[in-house]
């Protein structure tokens, strides 16, 4: 069992990498917050036994003077606690390529990885100073990690974006980061690593955004020709979470029955449908980056759904006499009950082929 303790546990990254890492049997993780610094014999616990030290603690933005001395205090206060302890993890350092830059934001990566690293040397541990690029990803915090959380917040709340600068941006979406980590904690590298991102213009970014949100609008589901489409349309989608959910479809009625338009996607997937006896539920698992829909086309349903590592649990009643989808967010495990007297009828939807070998299907319960 390895054992991978991670500073900044609770915060966009954390969280991320904690998803990443949830469904390794071989792992075992253990959080560091702003709680466990604020007692340094908590601290010291955390960091005793860990095989791999990921340290995200810090500020984004802020205060210059505080964003410095923060940055750096955390992590004077990791190396005391490795000291005391003596422990040696293998430490990951999430820097930033603002690290050559003339900025507070910059001067403390630079100041932190210099610390790591002396300390490292001093003591015989292994250092990696991971730098990466704009992070973004699913239930990032507008205005604070990064332009696509803001972007994502301001369409999906029908607020209207603006380009205030339109730099060039190198973007990578958080999960990749964490599966750049997974892969250091099982063959660590010592010395500098840099993760690339995808670039792209703001404004250029901006209209991605705005076709995804556009086409989703009139219920039709994007091309997600890339991976990075994919992961800006999932971004998207868990900010309308749980607020936009379920949405109801257009009936049209005859003499000879009911027609609705279950599914209309610009790239293909998949379609199945399935039958649930009464009381009996199916799910109880979560996707990485799988886009999943939940369409109840006879009989009566609840579906429940909750964010890792989170306790509050969404539930959505929906009835096949009024059908309405629920489209699943990223990295939220889910279910769907039987809650009525007859059978269930469900039609799902995934953007891609089942594929056994890399299913992206992992058991949790709600």
């Amino acid at each position: 069992m390895t054992r991978v303790g991670i500073t900044g546990s609770d915060g966009f990254l954390g969280w991320h990498l904690r998803c990443a890492l949830h469904a390794n049997d071989a792992v075992s993780v253990t959080g560091a917050n702003r709680e466990t610094f604020a007692d340094q014999a908590r601290l010291e616990r955390f960091v005793t036994g860990c095989d791999a030290l990921v340290h995200l603690a810090g500020m984004n933005r802020g205060d210059d003077h505080a964003l410095e001395a923060t940055n750096t205090g955390l992590t004077r206060q990791v190396i005391a606690a490795c000291t005391a302890t003596g422990a040696r993890p293998h430490v990951i350092f999430a820097s930033s390529t603002h690290q050559q830059r003339d900025t507070a934001y910059g001067r403390s990566k630079r100041a932190c990885a210099a610390m790591l690293g002396e300390w490292a040397a001093g003591c015989g541990a292994t250092f990696t100073n991971l730098v990466l690029p704009q992070v973004f990803g699913e239930c990032g915090r507008p205005f604070y990690n990064s332009v696509v959380a803001t972007f994502c917040h301001q369409l999906a709340n029908g607020e209207q974006p603006r380009v205030i600068e339109d730099a060039e941006l190198e973007l990578v979406h958080a999960q990749q980061v964490a599966q750049k980590i997974r892969g250091l904690v099982a063959r660590p590298v010592a010395g500098e690593l840099r993760l690339a991102g995808r670039p792209l213009i703001v404004s250029a970014l901006l209209d991605t955004l705005r076709g995804i949100a556009g086409e989703y609008a009139r219920q039709v589901i994007p091309r997600l020709g890339g991976r990075l489409d994919a992961e800006l349309f999932n971004t998207y989608r868990s900010h309308l979470f749980p607020a936009r959910y379920p949405v109801a479809l257009a009936l049209r009625e005859d003499a000879r029955g009911r027609l609705f338009e279950a599914v209309k996607s610009l790239g293909g997937g998949q379609c199945f449908v399935s039958t649930t006896r009464p009381g009996v539920t199916r799910g109880n698992h979560y996707h990485r980056s799988k886009f999943e829909r939940f369409l109840v086309l006879a009989g009566e349903a609840v579906i429940k759904v909750r964010r890792l590592f989170a306790a509050d649990v969404t539930e959505y009643r929906v009835s096949g006499d009024n059908p309405r989808y629920v489209d699943l967010p990223t990295l939220h495990t889910h279910n769907i009950t039987n809650v009525g007297a007859g059978e269930l009828t469900t039609l799902f939807w995934s953007n891609e082929i089942f594929d056994p070998g890399n299913a992206d299907t992992h058991a949790e319960q709600v």
